[in-house]
């Protein structure tokens, strides 16, 4: 048992520090080789702020706990809206005016919905999961033909600032990132095995569902990197990278990880883990399209809506932590 909890608590912050180092290493990479921005902000970042998720939930699927790598993808994607954008709009209103990032709201809330939706006959099947994969497959080609010639859009700008390459476009600049890339991927690896494995036998221990630690622990842990680059985004006036890590990061997450997890086999689920988990991410993803798209108004989300959502992460964490130890 001492075991497990050292191999959770010294694992999140290891996962945490090599997600943060691979996308470091990954922007510089495709900036250097002069990517888009625009598909940086889209596709890199997104995709390595949900590199925790994706490896955690496949080595889960892989020992066979499917509820862990499920409840770890909606428990991130609940905490990467509810505590990531509610505590980054609690510091500063985030103003969103990238109509790149506006296109992509009704896509995740569309996804969000089919994904839920799958879950009705209580199971994640194969061919849920490979369908899931194949829309995945079909919105990158759609978004990339989408942002051909595409270089200006408010989300291209912080992107661009962010990582601006041409300040250490030599060659020992770019075999560092390439370094921090691998070596992140590499130590993502390794800490996801012990991090999967620590959160199985504290499970056992405690006789809690695998689920629960999934969406508690694991789902918190894996989003901490959104938290912590959305509120350096946003200190920084890079409203737009703020949100962009919580979009990108929960389509990644609802159709890749999920895909992923799914396709190594069928994983049943329950009706508490439909109606509660599965039910407030489509709610809460609702929410944050109309708080974005400015329905009555600019789109933004004020330090009211931030602090809604933060309420909302800290009675949905309550609830799952009264309930499980009762």
């Amino acid at each position: 048992m001492l075991l497990a909890t050292l191999a959770i608590v010294l694992g999140l912050p290891i996962l945490v520090w090599s997600a943060e180092r691979f996308i470091h290493g990954a922007s510089f990479t495709a900036g250097y080789f002069g990517i888009s921005p625009l598909f940086i902000g889209m596709f890199i970042i997104g995709f390595g702020t949900s590199a925790p998720e994706i490896i955690v939930s496949f080595f889960a699927a892989m020992q066979g706990n499917g509820g862990l790598a499920l409840g770890n993808v909606y428990g991130s994607n609940i905490t990467n809206i509810t505590l990531v954008v509610g505590a980054t709009a609690l510091l500063s209103p985030i103003m969103v005016k990238s109509e790149v990032l506006k296109k992509e709201f009704p896509i995740l809330l569309g996804v969000t919905f089919l994904a839920i939706w799958q879950l009705f006959d209580l199971e994640l099947s194969r061919d849920d999961a490979f369908t899931l994969l194949g829309i995945f497959i079909l919105l990158v080609a759609w978004s990339i033909w989408q942002l051909r010639g595409t270089t200006k859009d408010a989300l291209a700008d912080d992107v661009a600032i962010e990582i601006n390459p041409h300040e250490e476009k030599v060659s020992s600049g770019l075999a560092k990132h390439i370094m921090w890339l691998v070596f992140g991927v590499i130590i993502l690896i390794i800490s996801s095995r012990v991090l999967v494995w620590g959160a199985v036998e504290v499970a056992q221990y405690f006789n809690v569902s695998d689920v629960i630690i999934g969406l508690t622990i694991i789902g918190i842990g894996t989003s901490l990197p959104e938290l912590i680059s959305s509120i350096i985004a946003v200190k920084k006036g890079e409203h737009e990278m703020a949100i962009g890590n919580v979009v990108g990061s929960n389509l990644f997450n609802t159709l890749a990880v999920v895909g992923i997890a799914g396709s190594l086999g069928a994983i049943p689920i329950d009706n508490m883990f439909l109606y509660r988990d599965a039910f407030l991410s489509l709610a809460v993803t609702l929410a944050l399209l109309v708080f974005c798209l400015g329905i009555k108004g600019p789109g933004k989300v004020s330090r009211l809506e931030g602090a809604a959502l933060l309420v909302c992460f800290i009675v949905y964490n309550y609830i799952l932590i009264s309930t499980s130890f009762a």
